[in-house]
């Protein structure tokens, strides 16, 4: 281990906020992390990398204080001055970046797939294990409010005993953007399948757990489209709960966000949480006049049993405010007093099993079993 590795391996000074190095400024680093790194108490942005001169530029102009620098080497070349490094850039290089981060001793937080297979994720958490560091995935829509909402229900026993539980992130795009994430090449780790469903599965298995059978459907739809663009999971939870979860660019007609059926009541809930739109239109957590994650009544979910929702059946449920800023929050309380992250390597790569069999069970029409892990 190096000397520097030795240095940041202890637990960071009590003095002074924590100092971030963001590699990539694309939509996720632009959009998401950076934005949230500046709302978090004890988090300050200190360096951002990223190869296009606009995105430096642009960088700078919402974050003043920021230095921009064009790889990702030159901010590990300054791991003795950072306390934190976030991985932002395409799915493919997640892993070695992250694996860099590690051996120069920094804590990182990758955004989300960690990697492309549970085995990556796996040898990923190891290696923070051995230098005693810090590793989360971004997982932020843990924090959106409609899962919140639903988690809330559930643990709260208002749906009884939870037997089906359907999830869909579905968008209307009949044309493809282009881009890695479109990608056919395996390598870009491309495709809605580990986008979006990285998303849907980890909330499954948050609410029910481990998962012991995987059924998948997976199509690539669109004229010109490489990536499946129309994908279907079915997962059966060792508890016995189903869950069924759509992602899809080809929905021409959106479906219920979530429809959770319990043994005593249902809830359904359309529309999406407000905070990407938020952040994507330059709000920020903290603005005056901003209630952040809180959307108006006529959105709210509905709760019953025995009429449909869209006729007025079932009472509605306010639905909890979202929090993405809860993420960071945990993130900088873990580095300042220790224990586990607010999402760990372990979760992260019990969803890439899921994932990677959902990609076997459509590719050869079967349903794959999975294995209890130890």
């Amino acid at each position: 281990m190096s000397e520097t590795s030795e240095k940041k391996s202890d637990s960071p000074t009590p003095d002074g906020p924590l100092r971030v190095g963001l590699l990539g400024y694309g939509l996720a680093g632009s959009v998401f992390h950076a934005p949230l790194i500046a709302a978090t108490d004890g988090l300050v942005l200190d360096t951002v990398s990223t190869s296009n001169p606009e995105r430096q530029a642009q960088a700078r102009a919402e974050h003043p204080q920021v230095r921009t620098v064009s790889t990702p080497e030159a901010v590990l070349e300054r791991a003795a001055e950072l306390d934190l490094i976030v991985v932002a850039t395409p799915n493919k290089t997640h892993v070695p970046l992250a694996t860099s981060a590690l051996e120069a001793g920094l804590p990182v937080v990758v955004d989300k797939p960690l990697a492309g297979t549970a085995a990556e994720a796996e040898k990923l958490g190891a290696l923070a294990d051995d230098r005693g560091l810090l590793l989360s995935v971004f997982q932020n829509r843990r924090w959106d409010n409609d899962f919140r909402t639903v988690r809330t229900l559930i643990e709260d026993g208002a749906l009884g005993d939870v037997w089906r539980f359907e999830s869909r992130f579905e968008r209307w795009r009949p044309q493809p953007k282009g881009g890695w994430r479109e990608s056919g090449d395996p390598q870009e780790i491309g495709g809605l399948l580990y986008d979006l469903g990285s998303h849907l599965v980890d909330q499954a298995l948050t609410l029910f757990g481990p998962v012991v059978s995987v059924y998948a459907e997976s199509d690539v739809r669109r004229p010109g489209a490489e990536a499946d663009d129309d994908t279907f999971l079915a997962l059966t939870h060792a508890n016995g709960v189903r869950s069924h979860l759509w992602v899809s660019a080809t929905t021409a007609l959106l479906g219920p966000r979530f429809r959770v059926l319990g043994s005593q009541a249902g809830y359904t809930k359309h529309g999406l949480d407000p905070q990407e739109a938020a952040l994507r239109e330059g709000l920020r957590p903290g603005d005056a006049g901003v209630e952040w994650g809180v959307e108006p009544r006529p959105s709210w979910g509905r709760l019953g049993a025995g009429a449909s929702p869209r006729h007025g059946g079932g009472e509605p449920v306010p639905t909890l405010p979202g929090d993405y800023p809860a993420y960071y929050a945990a993130i900088a309380r873990a580095l300042r007093e220790g224990g586990a992250p607010p999402v760990t390597a372990t979760e992260a790569a019990a969803t890439l099993r899921v994932l990677e069999a959902a990609k076997r069970s459509a590719a050869e029409g079967v349903t794959v079993r999975i294995e209890a892990t130890a």
